[in-house]
Order: structure tokens, then C-alpha cells, then sequence
């Protein structure tokens, strides 16, 4: 199973975001592409515990929905609705220069994934606590999701 930690997979990753550009159409969702950057970077920002994003009190099924999104190998399905603090219609970081904003998230993906880290990672807001591997592979599959999502 892909997860972002894995140097090629990572390279294929940061090379995608590299392909992503302001103008593209998005095949699903209501995001463009500015918005998924900004999107992407709150994400991992709240991984970190420097953006707060509360847990959810009532998502049911949690443990069942965590197993499916994290060790079933497929893509994960379009029109999931996101929380709204890492939504950028609602409380999410408004896009500003694209170029910007893509630099942040190639920071923040070389900082999630070292080795001798500078936070500690946070409860996901949905499936609480997490293993470093189930990180890695949020890491990947999220980033992965946005990405398909323009085409890249």
C-alpha cells in the first residue's frame, strides 16, 4: 500500500503537485484549484496540531469508515463533504498567489514526512488517534484524492 513516506511515492507526489496549476477544471467537487492547495495545506497544518480543527463528536461508524478509507486499495470515492475549517468556502485559509501557496504545500509534505519531526501529529478530527503508517497513508491518499481530482 502507497503511503507518502515512501521516497518514490513521495517524488511522484511532489512532482504532481508540480503539475497542478491555477486554471485547471476540476472533475468533481466544488474546490478549484486554488482552494485545493489551501485545502491540502490546512490539512496537514492540522495535522500538526497549528490549525484547530475539532474532533467530530458524532461521526458514527468511525472505526469501520477509518479501516475502509486507510487499508481498502482504492481511490477514495468523490463528494465526501470536508469539515469546515479546513473548508475554504467556510472557515478554510482563502487562496492567495497560487505559486505561494503550492510552495507551502511541498513544505508541509517534506515536513510531514521526516524523520525527526518538529510536532507531534494530532487527532484526526474523524478517526482520532492514528499510527505513523495510518499518517503516511492519510498523507498519501488525501493528497492523492485532490490531485485525481484535477487530473494530475
Amino acid at each position: 500500500m502507497k503511503s507518502i513516506d515512501q521516497p518514490a511515492v513521495k517524488q511522484q507526489i511532489v512532482e504532481r503537485i508540480g503539475k497542478l496549476r491555477a486554471d485547471l477544471s476540476r472533475r468533481w467537487g466544488r474546490m478549484n484549484a486554488r482552494q485545493v492547495v489551501c485545502h491540502l495545506n490546512d490539512a496537514f497544518l492540522a495535522t500538526m496540531g497549528e490549525k484547530a480543527v475539532p474532533i467530530d463528536p458524532d461521526f458514527r461508524w468511525r472505526r469501520v469508515i477509518k479501516w475502509c478509507a486507510l487499508y481498502i486499495p482504492t481511490p477514495w470515492p468523490e463528494g465526501v463533504p470536508t469539515r469546515p475549517e479546513i473548508d475554504q468556502e467556510f472557515n478554510g485559509t482563502p487562496p492567495s498567489d497560487f505559486e505561494a501557496d503550492r510552495q507551502t504545500l511541498l513544505a508541509l509534505v517534506e515536513r510531514f514526512t521526516m524523520q525527526q519531526r518538529d510536532f507531534e501529529f494530532q487527532p484526526h478530527p474523524m478517526f482520532l488517534g492514528m499510527t505513523e503508517w495510518q499518517w503516511m497513508r492519510w498523507g498519501y491518499l488525501h493528497t492523492d484524492h485532490h490531485l485525481r481530482q484535477f487530473g494530475v
